[in-house]
This record gives structure tokens, C-alpha cells and sequence, in this order.
């Protein structure tokens, strides 16, 4: 009989992997759709960063943002991770939140498990979703299976525990160890069972084999058959594996070149192309003009895509087909820095900038089953097509019409498929306007969705 190395204490209690697998009590009927649960289909994600979301950086002073969120139209809620940090090779004061101590305990910097299981009870009455983000592929310096349990880590050329990939602050495990692996999804069934979240974020879920996920997202969902897995990765296998959402890496830097003025609009056909055949059949695509690794590092989404340059793309992830999308901490105000990753840096709330725009996007998705993830997707010729970026989403009586200008320049839109002439609903301007094939102008970084029904095709 293999021996797990997940036991953990909460409240003064041991418990045992075993009780950590039995099937938490509010798990709900599954319903599925192409194999993914129903909910995220025309659902969305919102990535929290607790530690910078408030100046307290706590569970309790994050709830009091619920109400809020959930009137702009958020849906899941996609935690960084929850764990304590490593303190050995520590980078900054504080740690990256992806040196994990201890999978089965929570930063004190946060608060307890107990103000956690209650925010996971509050998200969950006000009809939200929680996903946690768990690091599968490496600990950070002093976890403490490092002394328990030395077999599980890659060694160096000195005999030690490696360091995963360039991060100094990590030990990089080894998925050719089977108990290792076992101890790994007894941890994550932890959170399933004892806190109820709705499934998780996968860190570098591309360095980890296939075999591993086939096997841990099988036995997960015996504990809760519609949770929501996300890799973060882009490689095909990861889709075949049992992940309902992937990264479309591809795309997303795609998106920087034509923000850039690079590439041409129509470029974005040839990413959308090669996952159309790379992919498993209904793989959903997680679509982001922003996270924390692109915030952070990179300067997106206020570097990549500036000012008026954000719009267009962020309405194409947030309409784009196979999709589900996603908005990180501090977009909708907009946060026009990167925040610190190892410091403190707390996000001021204050003007909500961005909040409406995101607001009739996340509703249009939740409300028009032409946007769910599986609905039909048609590109279309509005102009030239290497500003204008045109396409229809259509489920049933329902039908979508997104026009972009992915240009800086005002350019020309004539749309002159008849089955979209009419008087659609303008959905930013709130009216309805005439489809007819004549010429109209859209200015530079413009967008316009238009919706259609029974009554004005």
C-alpha cells in the first residue's frame, strides 16, 4: 500500500488523504457541455491578486469587493496562489507566490483557512465560481518534502534538489516518482473536498507529463465531476489530457505584433488556423489582453496595447469562439503600472474606469448564447482586411456581429453579406442602427458589437 505524504491539520484536527478524498457536501448535479462544465461555457475568468488587490492583502478585505465584481459581470474567480512561501533563496521581501512551502496550509500574509472556507461559502451564495492556482511542477526552497522526502526532486550534478527551470527559489519535482505524483493529487483533493473551490489554475502545467493529468483529473472529478481545470500552457497534449481551458500563447503575442503595427489584422487567421487542427475537438481557449506574468514582466495590458489600442482586442477575447476570457486585477481601473511581484504594491480603487466597458462585455457573453464557447464562428470581409478584423458568432435564433479596426487609422466598413443587413442592436451605443451595405467609417482602434434576434435580421 503506497504511503501519501499530504496530512495536514486544520482546526486541531489530523486529517488523512482518505478523508480528504471523500466528496465535499455541496457539490452539485454535473451538467456538461463537449465535455466542459456548462458553467464556464458562457462564463468568464477574474484573476485576484489578494496580496496587491487591498492595502490589508487579506481574504476579508478582498470579500468586500464581491458585490462590486459581481455587478460588473464577473463569473470565476481565479485566486493566485493561496500557499505559505518558501523563506530559503526567498527573492524580495515577500516571495514569489509560486515558491510553495506547504500545499496544504495557507499563508498567514492572507489569513486563515478559516476566513477562506468562508469566502469560498460568500463567493459561491452570490452564484460565483472559485478556481485556485497550484504549482505542480516545482516547491519552493524549504518545502518541507524536501527533507521528508528527497526522492521526490530532480537532483543536480551535486546530488541536491534542482532548481526548476532559471527560478533560484524553486526545487523542481520529479514526475518519474509515482508516489510523489500520488501525494500531489492527495493534496489538491484536499481543497476539493475540505473548502469546495470549483477546480484549478495550473502553473507550468507544460513541464509536467500528460500521464500525470490524465490520472489526477480523473480522480478529482470522482470528488466533483464539473470542476474547471486551466493549464497554463499551449502544447496539444495538455487538451488530450483531461484540461477543459488552455493558453493561447500564440495568439496572444500575435495580438502584441498586430497592436504593434507588425502584422496585419488578417494574421490573427493563421493562429486561429493551427489551433483549429493542433487542438483536442472543443478545447476552450482562455483569451487575455492581460495576467500576472504579462502585468508584471512584460507591461501588459497598458505597455502592449495602450490607451484606445486596448478596446479592440479586449472585446476580441471577450468574443472570440472556442474562448473563454479572462481579466486580471486592477484592468478595470485601468492599473497603468506593473505591480511588484515580490513586494508589497496594493492596487488603489478609486475610478473604475474601465468597469462599465467590462460590464456590457461580461453580460452581453453571460446573456447571448451566440458567444458561449462552442457557438459557430464565421469571419467575414468588412474592408480591408489587413485593418478590419470581422466575424459572426451565431448559436440558434442567436446571432453576434463583431467589427474591429486593429489600425491607427480611421479606415472604411462595408459588410455586404445580406443575411446581416437590417436593424441590429448596437450593443456599446445601446440602439438600434441600419445594416444595409452602404459605406460607413470606423475610427482607429474602434469596435462595434451588434446583436441580432428574430425581429431585426
Amino acid at each position: 500500500m503506497k504511503k501519501y505524504f499530504c496530512l495536514f491539520v486544520l482546526s486541531g484536527m489530523l486529517f488523512t488523504v482518505a478523508e480528504a478524498q471523500q466528496p465535499a457536501n455541496n457539490v452539485a448535479v454535473s451538467a456538461k457541455i463537449n465535455g466542459h462544465p456548462a458553467w464556464i461555457m458562457q462564463g468568464n475568468i477574474y484573476e485576484v491578486n489578494i496580496r496587491q488587490y487591498t492595502s490589508e492583502g487579506t481574504f476579508n478585505a478582498f470579500a468586500k469587493h464581491l458585490d462590486r465584481l459581481k455587478k460588473m459581470g464577473v463569473q470565476t474567480l481565479w485566486f493566485m496562489p493561496l500557499n505559505p512561501i518558501s523563506k530559503i533563496d526567498r527573492k524580495g521581501t515577500l516571495g514569489s507566490y509560486y515558491a510553495v512551502s506547504d500545499y496544504t496550509s495557507i499563508n498567514p500574509e492572507f489569513g486563515t483557512i478559516t476566513d477562506w472556507k468562508q469566502l469560498v461559502k460568500t463567493i459561491h451564495a452570490k452564484g460565483m465560481k472559485v478556481i485556485i492556482d497550484w504549482v505542480p511542477n516545482h516547491t519552493g526552497g524549504d518545502h518541507h518534502w524536501l527533507k521528508e522526502q528527497p526522492d521526490f526532486f530532480v537532483k543536480d550534478a551535486n546530488g541536491n534538489a534542482a532548481i526548476a527551470v532559471d527560478w533560484a527559489d524553486t526545487r523542481q519535482l520529479d514526475y518519474n516518482n509515482p508516489v510523489m505524483q500520488d501525494s500531489m493529487i492527495a493534496c489538491m483533493k484536499y481543497w476539493l473536498a475540505k473548502t469546495g473551490i470549483d477546480g484549478f489554475r495550473c502553473d507550468v502545467a507544460w513541464n509536467v507529463p500528460g500521464a500525470f493529468w490524465s490520472k489526477c483529473i480523473s480522480q478529482l472529478k470522482k470528488i466533483n465531476n464539473n470542476i474547471f481545470m486551466l493549464a497554463e500552457g499551449d502544447k496539444p497534449y495538455l487538451s488530450r489530457s483531461g484540461f477543459d481551458a488552455v493558453y493561447p500563447w500564440d495568439m496572444f503575442h500575435m495580438m502584441i505584433k498586430v497592436a504593434a503595427g507588425e502584422r496585419p489584422a488578417f494574421a490573427l487567421d493563421s493562429v486561429k488556423n493551427y489551433a483549429d487542427t493542433a487542438f483536442a475537438k472543443n478545447e476552450i481557449q482562455m483569451y487575455f489582453t492581460s495576467n500576472h506574468d504579462e502585468n508584471s514582466w512584460n507591461k501588459a495590458d497598458y505597455g502592449v496595447f495602450p490607451g484606445a489600442v486596448h478596446a479592440p482586442f479586449a472585446v476580441f477575447t471577450q468574443t472570440m469562439y472556442n474562448g473563454v476570457p479572462e481579466i486580471y486585477s486592477g484592468q478595470e481601473e485601468p492599473v497603468l503600472r506593473p505591480l511588484e511581484f515580490f513586494e508589497k504594491d496594493p492596487i488603489v480603487f478609486d475610478k473604475y474606469l474601465r468597469a462599465p466597458f467590462y460590464k456590457t462585455l461580461l453580460n452581453l457573453r453571460k446573456n447571448n448564447p451566440a458567444l458561449s464557447a462552442n457557438a459557430a464562428f464565421r469571419k467575414i470581409n468588412a474592408g480591408d482586411d489587413k485593418a478590419l478584423y470581422a466575424y459572426v458568432r451565431e448559436k440558434g435564433s442567436n446571432k453576434v456581429l463583431v467589427i474591429l479596426n486593429l489600425s491607427s487609422t480611421e479606415q472604411t466598413v462595408r459588410v455586404t453579406d445580406k443575411r446581416l443587413f437590417g436593424k441590429p442592436y448596437n450593443v456599446f451605443m445601446g440602439i438600434k442602427e441600419p445594416l444595409s451595405g452602404k459605406d460607413w467609417k470606423i475610427e482607429p482602434w474602434g469596435y462595434v458589437v451588434y446583436t441580432y434576434n428574430a425581429t431585426n435580421r
